[in-house]
């Protein structure tokens, strides 16, 4: 039976996707055996589902996920973080501390203060409580170096690519350390500002390009591209002047 859109085609709300049989996903309803999109987004389908990925939308946070979070506020036993979701996170304190929280002594903004930028893992999160979060683990903990960056929420896997193919090539081209947050914000560090600006450059462009094919190597070439345009104004720039 009838599907009216072709995978990446673009969708509005109230857009007819599909009817009868098939079964309908994210960002849609079904009513009267019909299935309308609800958001503004690209056509998808898998097996009898059809869905459609937003193009812009906020962060569902889930446990699990790796995030990357700016302390709002230091309460009396831990803080509270933005995510970049509907509602805000708590990092509790016995969460950051590898031992026995104690309120008298501990100072708290110490650790974490109001306007601190922190990599975090999502330990709980559902519909009666905010995310709780924990830095307990290896390679969580305070941003000290580096340049933030944000990005919607869905484009997150096509930065990263099959088996991490994408955001690989970009760390081996640019010489960048990448920090990913499924929420979207993404840590870009690099042995230079140059070097930072490229891989910025290539996270951008996959954000603006997420819904196309061959990705991977217009990406690979404008990065080629823009490292030989700047090898060769350093070696104009470093040839002696005739006095």
């Amino acid at each position: 039976m009838p599907v009216f859109y072709e995978k990446k085609q673009l969708v509005t709300p109230g857009d007819l996707l599909a009817e009868n049989e098939y079964i309908n996903g994210e960002n849609t309803y079904k009513e009267n055996g019909k299935i309308y999109a609800t958001r503004v987004g690209l056509f998808a389908s898998e097996d009898k589902r059809v869905y459609v990925v937003a193009l812009k939308s906020f962060y569902v946070p889930m446990a699990g996920d790796t995030v990357i979070g700016k302390v709002l506020e230091v309460t009396l036993g831990g803080w509270v973080v933005d995510i970049r979701a509907p509602y805000l996170a708590m990092l509790r304190a016995s969460d950051a501390l590898e031992r026995p929280f104690k309120p008298q002594k501990d100072d708290l903004p110490s650790l974490f203060d109001v306007g601190d930028i922190i990599i975090a893992k999502i330990v709980a999160c559902d519909r009666t409580r905010d995310p709780l979060l924990t830095v307990l683990e290896r390679g969580l903990g305070k941003v000290t170096r580096g340049q933030i960056i944000e990005i919607t929420p869905t484009k997150i896997p096509r930065v990263i690519g099959k088996q991490g193919s994408m955001i690989s090539m970009i760390k081996e081209e640019t010489g960048c350390l990448i920090t990913i947050g499924q929420n979207g914000r993404i840590i870009v560090s690099g042995k230079s500002p140059e070097d930072e600006r490229f891989a910025i450059m290539a996270i951008r462009k996959i954000e603006q390009e997420a819904h196309t094919t061959g990705l991977t190597d217009r990406v690979t070439e404008m990065l080629r591209k823009e490292k030989g345009e700047k090898s060769r104004k350093e070696v104009v720039e470093n040839v002696p002047k005739e006095t």
